[in-house]
C-alpha cells in the first residue's frame, strides 16, 4: 500500500476516510516541459479497518487540503496551495484554491490569494476543469493510479500478483502550473490534511509525501502525521531499527538508509524528466517496488503488479472514476 491507511491499525485518520491522504505526484506536462502537473490524492473508496466503502461525500468542507513547497531545501514551505470545499449538497461541491508564499506558507490557516474559487468537484466520469489564467485545477472522484499487492504485503510479503487497487477509486486535487509558479529550481514537496481543534484553529492529522513508509516503518503515528519534514531526524533511530529487523542490514546500513527517506519528501526539479525516486513521481512509476527493494535491502524486489491502464493523456491524467456518484438533486 502507499500512503492510505495511515491511521491506527491501518485505519483512517480520525476515522474519517476523507481526511486521509493516499499519494503526491509531480512531473512535467507531457508535451509542455515549461509546465508542471501536481496532484495530491485522497479519501480512498474502499476501507481496510473498517473494511467496506466509504462515503460518497468527496471532500471534508471542515477540512483543509494543503499542497506545501520548499524552495531552499530547509524542508520548511516556502510556498502553499490551499484548498477547502463547500458542504456537500444535492450531490454537488465546489472548492476555493489559495496561494500563499513566504514565512506564511510554513504557518497553518486557510487564508492566502484566491487563485480559484467556485471550481466544480467532479463526483461522475466526466472530469470538470476549471482554468484561470495559467492555472489549471481540478477536484473529483478518480480512479485510483496507485498499484500494489496489499494482500501479499500483510502475508509477509508474499506476493500473488493481486492488484487490490485496480478497481478502486480515490479524490484527487490536480493542479497545472508553469514551472516559474514553483521557482528557478529543485523543490520539495508534501502534502497535508488539517481539521478545527477544540480552539477553534487548524489541527494537522495527516502528511506525507512518499510513499508506504508512513504505514509500514512507523510507530509513533501520531506523532509522524502531525509533525512536520523539518523535525523527521528524531524518527531516523525507529526507521534504522525497522530496517535492521526487516532488511538485515547492520546497525550503520540502516541509518544510512534511513537518511534517505527523511525528511518525509518528494524531491522534483520540473528541468528533468519524472522517475520516482530519483526526481517527481508519475502515475505510472513503481513506487510501492522501489520502496520493497529498500524495506528488504533487496531480498524481495517487486510485487508482481502493474500500472493500470485507465490514465489519460491530457489534465488531469488520472482515470474516470470506476463508480459514478451522480445523485439526482432534490427538488
Amino acid at each position: 500500500m502507499s500512503h492510505h491507511y495511515s491511521g491506527p491499525d491501518f485505519g483512517f485518520p480520525q476515522g474519517d476516510a476523507r481526511l486521509d491522504f493516499t499519494d503526491l505526484y509531480a512531473f512535467p506536462k507531457p508535451g509542455d516541459p515549461g509546465k508542471s502537473i501536481l496532484i495530491m490524492n485522497v479519501h480512498p473508496s474502499a476501507g481496510e479497518n473498517p473494511a467496506g466503502p466509504t462515503t460518497t461525500e468527496p471532500f471534508a468542507p471542515e477540512a483543509l487540503y494543503e499542497l506545501k513547497i520548499d524552495t531552499d531545501a530547509d524542508a520548511v514551505a516556502d510556498i502553499a496551495y490551499r484548498v477547502r470545499f463547500s458542504a456537500f449538497e444535492r450531490g454537488a461541491q465546489t472548492a476555493i484554491l489559495h496561494r500563499v508564499d513566504g514565512p506564511q506558507a510554513a504557518g497553518t490557516g486557510d487564508g492566502g490569494r484566491v487563485i480559484v474559487d467556485g471550481a466544480p468537484v467532479s463526483i461522475g466520469r466526466e472530469g470538470r476543469i476549471t482554468q484561470v489564467g495559467d492555472t489549471r485545477f481540478f477536484a473529483g472522484w478518480r480512479s485510483d493510479p496507485f498499484f500494489c499487492d496489499v494482500e501479499g504485503a500483510k502475508n509477509n510479503l508474499q506476493f500473488t500478483g493481486d492488484d487490490f487497487f485496480a478497481d478502486k477509486d480515490v479524490c484527487s486535487i490536480a493542479l497545472e502550473v508553469p514551472n516559474s509558479a514553483l521557482g528557478t529550481k529543485e523543490v520539495c514537496l508534501w502534502a497535508r490534511t488539517l481539521t478545527r481543534g477544540d480552539g477553534g484553529g487548524w489541527i494537522q492529522v495527516e502528511r506525507g509525501a512518499r510513499p508506504a513508509q508512513a504505514v509500514i516503518l512507523v510507530e509513533e503515528k501520531d506523532a509522524y502525521l502531525s509533525g512536520e519534514p523539518a523535525d523527521d531526524e528524531r524518527f531516523l533511530a525507529a526507521f534504522a531499527h525497522a530496517l535492521e529487523h526487516t532488511g538485515g542490514y547492520s546497525p550503520a546500513e540502516a541509518t544510512r538508509v534511513a537518511g534517505t527517506l527523511l525528511p518525509d519528501v518528494l524531491s522534483y526539479d520540473p528541468r528533468r524528466p519524472a522517475c520516482f525516486p530519483e526526481n517527481g513521481r508519475t502515475l505510472t512509476d513503481d513506487a510501492f517496488d522501489s520502496f520493497i527493494r529498500i524495506l528488504t535491502n533487496r531480498k524481495v524486489t517487486e510485487d508482481k503488479v502493474g500500472p493500470h491502464r485507465d490514465l489519460l493523456l491530457k489534465f488531469p491524467y488520472v482515470g474516470p472514476p470506476h463508480q459514478s456518484r451522480v445523485t439526482k438533486s432534490d427538488r
